[in-house]
């Protein structure tokens, strides 16, 4: 009899668990009431078994695990500013020190820093007293053209090229075509403290400089000097020109190997990338890599260089042990200036003609995406904070996509 009652009562709260349910969600309902309620009221009508006197044994705790982000080739860009202003900017650089620099050439006279959000910090003018810092022979203050940066592997410092000078006994103006009346003038490279946002040393290298590059163990600072044909050796510690290595003409992007033993030179007045022992100074060449050479980048191992070619509207992959071309891909007209993801992913590609900015898969060289921007993307940068590609339109845009 005991048993018995205890089934009825069993029954009965059952009877009335499925009752509520029937009520509130409406009989014949296709709409199933939450997995969660409808077993805690039935399982309120089940008799539980004693408890039990064994302890049960402790479950191992769940090991938490960090999920590593996607490669940077299969995060697609995504536009998520613009910024403009009173600039025309020939190239951006990241400090990774969470600032961004643009510079501005002759159409400005200046550099701007941006920090990784994209507000402007400071304008710096590019004008100096060359003789408080040993210079004679060019009275009052002198202007210059910033072309391009260079960061210091201790981001203490960042370094900028002058296309040209300007002032008290400077020859004309530089040009791409290297001449003028009288002579073209050596030129000069600024150094900005990156606390202060000054300049605060200059050091004379050749005729229209153009890339620049410092070396990882941060003894040398090395300048393409365009219409120099060499490139200028600057001593970190002195600050002063120490060697100049003649190249041919138009020597342009630079590439450093982690060790600092090597230096890649794209000599975009031919078809060849100089390799140079920064040991000895010694140069030997990477042959017949295509048409007018711009921009050179290392991957994250030092196996492969990339090059643009400006005048084969190319990007090459370059094996640095044999020097041979073992990819290329076609990006747009005239692909210019290149930046590499930090994992060695992605290629960034601007193409100056084509007013487009390519993504390009390094592993296989096949292009990924390809975005659309202002008239004539001339500079890249990779900004590591906020993994932010950050693109200068010769048009007066610098364009931030996501990455």
């Amino acid at each position: 009899m005991p048993e018995q009652r205890r089934l009825s009562a069993v029954a009965l709260a059952t009877a009335v668990a499925f009752a509520i349910i029937v009520v509130v969600y409406g009989r014949g309902s296709t709409r199933r009431p939450p997995a969660a309620v409808a077993t805690a009221r039935l399982e309120a009508s089940v008799p539980r078994p004693p408890a039990s006197t064994t302890t049960a044994p402790k479950r191992a705790s769940a090991t938490t695990t960090t999920v590593p982000p996607a490669p940077a080739v299969d995060r697609p860009l995504r536009l998520v500013d613009t910024i403009t202003g009173a600039i025309s900017p020939k190239s951006v650089d990241a400090t990774g020190t969470g600032l961004v620099f643009a510079q501005n050439m002759m159409y400005r006279h200046t550099m701007t820093v941006y920090n990784d959000a994209g507000a402007l910090v400071k304008t710096i003018p590019d004008s100096v007293d060359l003789a408080s810092f040993g210079y004679s022979g060019h009275a009052g203050l002198s202007r210059g053209a910033p072309v391009e940066g260079a960061v210091s592997p201790d981001h203490r410092f960042f370094y900028v090229t002058n296309y040209s000078m300007y002032g008290t006994d400077f020859g004309p103006e530089g040009s791409d075509n290297c001449r003028g009346p009288g002579g073209l003038s050596p030129s000069f490279v600024y150094r900005v403290d990156l606390k202060t946002l000054a300049i605060d040393g200059v050091a004379q290298v050749g005729m229209v400089p153009k890339f620049i590059a410092v070396t990882p163990d941060n003894r040398y600072i090395l300048v393409t000097n365009w219409c120099s044909f060499d490139m200028s050796v600057i001593d970190r510690s002195t600050f002063k020109q120490v060697r100049r290595i003649y190249l041919g003409t138009d020597p342009r992007g630079i590439a450093v190997n982690k060790a600092s033993s090597v230096a890649y030179v794209a000599v975009m007045g031919s078809t060849d990338i100089a390799r140079i022992d920064l040991h000895t100074f010694a140069v030997s060449w990477f042959d017949g890599v295509g048409l007018s050479p711009r921009q050179v980048v290392l991957d994250p191992t030092g196996r492969y260089l990339y090059a643009t070619l400006n005048g084969d509207s190319r990007v090459v992959k370059i094996d640095t042990a044999t020097g041979a071309v073992v990819a290329r891909v076609a990006t747009g007209d005239q692909p210019r200036s290149m930046t590499i993801s930090p994992d060695g992913t992605a290629l960034y590609v601007v193409n100056y003609l084509s007013n487009t900015v390519s993504v390009v898969r390094a592993s296989d060289m096949s292009v990924v995406q390809t975005i659309a921007v202002p008239s004539h993307p001339i500079g890249i940068t990779f900004e590591p904070s906020t993994r932010r590609v950050w693109v200068a339109c010769y048009s007066g845009e610098i364009l931030v996509f996501d990455a």
